[in-house]
């Protein structure tokens, strides 16, 4: 049987079509071919509500996708006082860079919504931490990045090739 995952792969790999291939091979050149072209589709569908956010998010609030996941990740670190990441833990958390993720930190903390202090116990760490002004944002900003969220995945899942992939994010699929 094939899952709707692997028939959104199909349907957009090279003129393949599911009576001419009905699964997957699972090793070997054509099973890493699939592979690729499952990750290339995984991308588009990444990007293209990654841009459905962004286009939300930055002029109502002037944040970025990147700036709002770092928002949301650090604010998950509050149960009380503390809540707070050193900056590599931080980098691992939003998947950058640690160049990347000190740019991103800078800008934000430039805006007053980040704020970076030395670790009392260990002088060589360096924590970063929301504001309450970054929480504010942050709060204001949960009911549209999650709007923008639904809105491109019901254009995505308009899309007949793409509809498993959505279904499958949003835990619709059926075995």
């Amino acid at each position: 049987m094939i899952s709707p995952y692997d028939r959104a792969i199909l349907a957009m790999g090279g003129g393949m079509t599911v009576s001419e291939k009905p699964e997957f091979a699972r090793s070997g050149v054509e099973g890493r071919a699939a592979l690729a072209q499952r990750w290339c589709v995984l991308q588009v569908v990444h990007d293209r509500i990654s841009a459905h956010i962004e286009r939300a998010l930055q002029p109502a609030f002037g944040i970025s996708v990147r700036e709002f996941s770092m928002l949301k990740v650090l604010n998950g670190q509050h149960n009380g006082t503390g809540g707070h990441l050193q900056m590599k833990q931080l980098a691992a958390a939003v998947a950058l860079s640690q160049s990347a993720t000190t740019r991103l930190v800078d800008r934000l903390e430039g805006r007053g919504l980040l704020t970076r202090y030395i670790c009392s116990t260990d002088r060589r760490g360096i924590y970063t931490d929301v504001t309450a002004e970054g929480r504010a944002v942050l709060e204001r900003a949960q009911p549209v990045n999650d709007a923008a969220l639904e809105e491109a995945l019901d254009m995505i899942g308009a899309e007949e090739d793409l509809a498993p992939i959505v279904e499958a994010l949003r835990g619709e699929v059926s075995q």
